[in-house]
């Protein structure tokens, strides 16, 4: 589970927080929209916006150091080894009303890793549609391709896949999606996920989105 705050600074900027318990994370996140696509005077055929995340871990000192393969006796583990960065491109095009579709190119940065084998920074492309198969249901499909040689082989990572759908219902949006990840943050489920779509590792999870508006005074 995963409970988050995101808020509309302005027509370009959102911020957010959030809390989720796989990994014990707490996250925080800005994101800004460079390029918004459009027709008329400008015509631009795509959308850009830039993510910038970070994320903390909350999980005891000594289960850290245990998955990490550090020893026990070493007790020296410093705050900045709780941290992880991400920084993301999403790149889209509004092909009709009933379809989208993005690019995602990614990097994500751990301060440490638990073997030489993996990188600290892992760079990942994902993609992902939208398409809508009737006035309040829509279809989501996402991926991320972990880039060759960038972790560790012995850890069984797999590349994320999900499928869901999106059901409106006036003032909320309900997501059911089937995923072989658990992390909740972009570092966990694109650089930490192990389960295998083939082999029956598939999740049921569900997100429940609600606007609230805020009107400030004139």
């Amino acid at each position: 589970m995963r409970l988050g705050l995101d808020y509309g600074v302005n027509s370009w900027l959102n911020v957010g927080v959030g809390r989720s318990n796989v990994g014990k994370f707490y996250d925080a996140f800005a994101k800004a929209r460079l390029l918004r696509q459009q027709t008329g005077k400008k015509n631009i055929p795509i959308h850009i916006v830039y993510v910038a995340d970070v994320a903390i871990t909350a999980t005891k000192k000594e289960q850290l150091m245990a998955a990490q393969g550090i020893a026990p006796t070493f007790t020296d583990y410093p705050f900045s080894n709780r941290m992880f960065f991400t920084h993301e491109l999403i790149i889209g095009r509004k092909f009709s009303e009933g379809f989208s579709l993005q690019i995602m190119p990614t990097m994500v940065h751990r301060n440490l890793v638990s073997s030489s084998k993996s990188s600290n920074d892992v760079f990942v492309m994902g993609i992902g549609g939208r398409a809508k198969l009737t006035k309040r249901v829509a279809l989501n499909i996402e991926y991320y391709y972990v880039l060759p040689d960038q972790l560790d082989p012995a850890g069984g990572f797999k590349n994320s896949l999900s499928v869901g759908f999106d059901i409106e219902t006036g003032g909320h949006v309900f997501q059911l999606h089937l995923t072989n990840s658990t992390g909740m943050v972009e570092n966990a489920f694109m650089t930490s996920t192990t389960e295998d779509w083939l082999k029956g590792g598939i999740h049921f999870g569900f997100n429940v989105s609600r606007v609230f508006t805020v009107y400030r005074p004139k």
